[in-house]
């Protein structure tokens, strides 16, 4: 596998991975977070091989296909799991191991880890309890309020929606303001309105200069909170650096990406006249799944197109079947 860097002018450079692989750690700038040649496996499964980085402050984006190693290299970071090989270390110390490290830590894990006979305050204030804080009432009330919970906090996280049992999650990673924080795949089950809010949440601690690594499957997703990135294939680095390079390699091979929408045959056949789009078909659920050779051009003319034909959109992403071939592409020898 190659180890590079896709540099804004899209050359590509080979360069230590471990203290240039993100652009903002050139000119000498420490990583918070780095792995060294980390391998995990399982038996005979390798869930992560050889995969060496460095993750500053800021927001990057963790990449990658769903099962490509995601959680895996988040949990890696976070101590949960040990490496087959290889090291982590946060903040210069060990990931595992080493109690007072999580301390500055925060982790939003992707499955829930949350007692649905809490509230979401009890549940944030358990988070501030065990890092023992000595104001926790202050520090509970305030990371409610950030994640926008306040008319909810008393009630019982059971009952909770996807979408709120993410941001509660969420409050309770940031309770001890860490400054580390790795988030896996926070915006699944958010609606649009929730989205926003934590989209910009994210680049919120991104700017105060915390280091923020948030794992998803989806490209446009990221492009709105992260300027860095890492993408992960098949538990191997295929690609780290600035954002925009790493896009436009993406964008140069076709995708395929789902529509829901409220006339979903009405709005087919009208995007079958776009020139950027190859096929178009619905799936057993009544979903658009368009194929286009020009993803950017496609994403502006869904809108216009929906709007022409007075049609209501729903859902529009990538489907994940395309991101998993296209991903491919950036492992190719």
């Amino acid at each position: 596998m190659r180890e590079d860097v896709v540099t804004p002018n899209g050359d590509e450079e080979r360069v230590d991975p471990i203290r240039s692989t993100m652009p903002g750690m050139r000119g000498g700038r420490e990583p918070t977070i780095v792995l060294d040649h980390v391998s995990r496996w399982y038996g005979d499964i390798v869930a992560v091989s050889e995969v060496s980085f460095g993750v500053g402050p800021g927001v990057t984006g963790l990449l990658g296909p769903n099962g490509a190693g995601k959680s895996t290299t988040l949990k890696l970071m976070a101590g949960l799991l040990a490496a087959s090989s290889g090291t982590v270390t946060v903040g210069g110390q060990p990931a595992r191991g080493r109690p007072n490290a999580y301390r500055n830590l925060g982790l939003v894990a992707e499955h829930e880890v949350i007692y649905p006979f809490l509230t979401g305050r009890e549940f944030v204030r358990l988070n501030a309890t065990l890092q023992k804080l000595p104001r926790p009432r202050q520090a509970v009330e305030r990371v409610i309020e950030l994640v926008e919970m306040e008319t909810a906090a008393d009630r019982k996280v059971g009952g909770y929606s996807k979408g709120m049992r993410q941001r509660i999650k969420v409050a309770a990673a940031l309770v001890h303001d860490p400054d580390v924080i790795l988030m896996d795949e926070p915006l699944n089950g958010t609606d649009p309105v929730q989205r926003a809010h934590l989209i910009g949440l994210i680049r919120q601690l991104g700017s105060a200069g915390k280091t923020v690594l948030v794992s998803s499957h989806i490209l446009t997703e990221v492009e709105r909170f992260a300027e860095n990135i890492l993408v992960i294939v098949n538990g191997k680095l295929a690609a780290a650096g600035d954002y925009r390079a790493i896009r436009d390699r993406i964008d140069a091979h076709d995708h395929a990406v789902r529509i829901r929408a409220s006339d979903p045959r009405r709005l087919a056949a009208a995007l079958m006249t776009e020139p950027m789009v190859r096929a178009v078909r619905l799936d057993t659920q009544g979903r658009i799944v368009a194929e286009t050779d020009d993803v950017r051009a496609f994403y502006r003319a869904v809108p216009v197109t929906a709007q022409r034909e007075r049609v209501r959109l729903l859902e529009v992403q990538a489907a994940d079947e395309s991101l998993t071939s296209v991903f491919s592409y950036l492992v190719e020898r």
